[in-house]
């Protein structure tokens, strides 16, 4: 969902093949934010893995599940901490950033850092896993917006933009054409 919502924010219609897209990347690329995550996961001292009864499986898928079952692995003990990236961008220029609820559910910390490398602490003001998009707040005001778009308005095979920071990357931006009216 929010490939399609980022895709739409920045959906300008172009007649017939499109040359650049630079003024458009240039444009809305400074509202767009990298996200990252991390979550505390406590385990418990145990060891991975249940040998499994394998009396009625043929002999030679026996011999091999059990290469992989004989020595169950250990899980770390105490707290350990998992990481997460991804994208959003600002919507209101005193703090308010759109970004799927799947890159910040259960995160105990969450940075938000744009382009110009400013970083702020956020904090997720509310989410919605059905539709995967979540808001989140930082402390700062002036901030560069993302222009929200009409799905609406698009028609089936216009050009549409999506531009992000997936994977850590600074930026990435794909064109690709509307696939369906009222995405």
């Amino acid at each position: 969902m929010l490939r399609y919502l980022l895709s739409l924010l920045f959906a300008l219609p172009v007649v017939g093949q499109p040359a650049d897209f630079t003024s458009l990347v240039e444009q809305a690329s400074r509202a767009v934010v990298n996200i990252s995550t991390v979550q505390r996961i406590s385990s418990p001292d145990k060891k991975q893995g249940i040998v499994p009864d394998l009396k009625d499986i043929p002999p030679e898928l026996r011999d091999f599940l059990n290469r992989f079952f004989e020595h169950p692995r250990p899980t770390p003990r105490g707290d350990r901490q998992v990481r997460g990236l991804g994208s959003g961008f600002i919507v209101s220029p005193d703090g308010y950033v759109l970004t799927a609820a799947h890159v910040v559910r259960d995160a105990d910390e969450i940075v938000v850092r744009d382009a110009d490398r400013h970083e702020w602490t956020a904090k997720v003001m509310g989410a919605d896993a059905l539709i995967d998009i979540a808001l989140l707040k930082v402390d700062a005001t002036g901030l560069p917006t993302a222009r929200i778009g009409n799905s609406d308005a698009l028609k089936v095979g216009q050009w549409v933009l999506a531009i992000g920071q997936p994977f850590g990357l600074d930026y990435t931006a794909t064109a690709v054409y509307c696939e369906r009216a009222g995405a």
